[in-house]
């Protein structure tokens, strides 16, 4: 027992504050990745009340792709095969057992975590697309595999799309460690 509490003893010290201008490219790639997303779904589908094309995990994406754009997990790869594998995950996993829900979530988000650490795709806001397609509406669920390309990979695409240009605008960022 006292191994286990001697785990949790700190060791290391907080990461050092972010200059300003770090702050603001991180707000102008987080705003522009998410607006361009979600005025693109404006275009195409004008009905607000489910607005498929921002679903909840582009948000944590966003704060890797334009907050910490040189950490293994916002990099292409993670990004893109995260966000696929765990949408694939999470609409076969619904389709397998679809109830209860909190047995089809747990699986599919534990399945995801699995399935991107065999892939080397680890990118965290993938464990939330899975859950998604498990937990989402009813119009997400007749989606099915589609929910995979659109919303998922589509929306996906252009975050790092944007990542790319506001990212590598700036002299003091240089966005993509590796591409694969």
């Amino acid at each position: 027992m006292r191994s286990f509490f001697m785990k949790m003893r700190v060791e290391g010290k907080s990461p050092p504050w972010v200059s300003l201008k770090e702050v603001l490219v991180s707000w102008v790639g987080a705003f522009l990745g998410i607006f361009v997303v979600g005025f693109l779904g404006h275009l195409v589908h004008l009905d607000q009340q489910d607005i498929l094309f921002l679903i909840g995990s582009f948000g944590a994406s966003a704060v890797l792709l334009y907050g910490t754009p040189g950490v293994p997990l916002a990099q292409p790869r993670n990004l893109m095969g995260g966000h696929i594998l765990s949408a694939l995950t999470g609409v076969l996993l619904y389709g397998w057992i679809a109830e209860p829900l909190y047995l089809s979530g747990a699986l599919s988000v534990a399945t995801a975590i699995a399935v991107m650490h065999l892939t080397k795709t680890t990118h965290p806001p993938g464990g939330a697309t899975a859950l998604i397609a498990v937990i989402g509406s009813e119009r997400v669920h007749q989606l099915g595999f589609l929910y995979v390309l659109s919303p998922v990979a589509l929306r996906a695409l252009i975050m790092l799309v944007v990542a790319l240009i506001v990212n590598n605008l700036t002299s003091f960022r240089i966005y993509l460690v590796f591409w694969w």
